[in-house]
Formats: C-alpha cells, sequence, structure tokens
C-alpha cells in the first residue's frame, strides 16, 4: 500500500504523515528531506527540479517491491506528480491512497507557516508569500481531503487508517 500526500506547506501533511507512519509501522519517505540531502550534496537548489521526485519515486518502488507499506510525503502540488505517483504503486502491484490535506482557516495556516521551525537540518521553510505564490494544480482523482483547521493530526491519522482498511 501506498499512501501518497499532498497539500500546501504548513497545512499538517508531515505531522499527520510521520503519525501514520509509526501507526502503520510503514516507510515514511519525505521529498523536502531529498531535497535538502541534494542540496547539502553540492547541487544548487534551482538544479534540483524534479530530481528530488524521481529519487523519492524509485525510493518508494523499492520498498513497495519488499511489501512494505509506505507514506510518501510531499507538497505534490502538479496533477504530473501525483500521476507519477499513482504509476509507483500500479508499476510495483501496490494499491495506492492519495490524501490532500488543507487548512481552511487562512489566518491559521498563516500563523502556522509564520511560527514552524524546521525538522531537517539547514532546511529553510517557504515563507507565507512562498506558500500563496507557488503553482498548485487542483486535483483531478478521488482522493481523502482533510481539513486541519477542523481535525486533530492524531484523527487526521486514525481517519485515514479507517479508510485504507
Amino acid at each position: 500500500m501506498l499512501i501518497i500526500f499532498g497539500g500546501l506547506p504548513g497545512n499538517g501533511k508531515t505531522t499527520i504523515a510521520k503519525i501514520l507512519a509509526q501507526k502503520l509501522k510503514a516507510v515514511y519517505i519525505r521529498i523536502d528531506s531529498i531535497e535538502q540531502a541534494l542540496i547539502q550534496s553540492g547541487i544548487d537548489k534551482q538544479q534540483i527540479n524534479a530530481s528530488g521526485y524521481e529519487v523519492g519515486y524509485a525510493l518508494v518502488a523499492e520498498n513497495l517491491r519488499l511489501n512494505m507499506p509506505v507514506i510518501a510525503d510531499s507538497v505534490n502540488p502538479l496533477e504530473i506528480t501525483r500521476e507519477a505517483w499513482r504509476n509507483v504503486g500500479l508499476e510495483n502491484d501496490s494499491q495506492f491512497f492519495e490524501v490532500e490535506i488543507v487548512c481552511s482557516d487562512k489566518a491559521e495556516h498563516r500563523k502556522r507557516i509564520k511560527s514552524r521551525v524546521s525538522d531537517i537540518h539547514n532546511h529553510k521553510l517557504p515563507s507565507w508569500e512562498d506558500v500563496l505564490q507557488r503553482e498548485y494544480d487542483p486535483w483531478l482523482q478521488d482522493h481523502l481531503v482533510i481539513d486541519t483547521a477542523k481535525i486533530s493530526a492524531l484523527d487526521a491519522a486514525n481517519m485515514i487508517i479507517g479508510k485504507i482498511n
């Protein structure tokens, strides 16, 4: 099973994905961590483009072939990246489940962005202006939408478990 997360920065994706990974004893793949490792290896941030996602797809595929449940945590902003995640699942004979995390309370979302501290060494978090200007395609496929302005991270993780079982 591949659980594919998406949503703008600061909505609570990573918090929920980590709780879910622990509860399911799943492999956790985070694109922010991969991209930061690429930057720390000397690759210019502007040159990374899709590289972080490509590395993520490969790691997910390897773990799906081992019959491990996998959580893919990324902004996943474009339909092309969502399709690529789905294809990783299909190509490895695995079910996939897509989850979009949103925060309907704009003031709360802004507060989260402004008060966040990175848990990845040297990772520069996006500003509120970066989040507002971020390209983000509407979702075209069936998926679960969780609004973190209305539900706690723990309840969200439990909701996902209820939907996949």
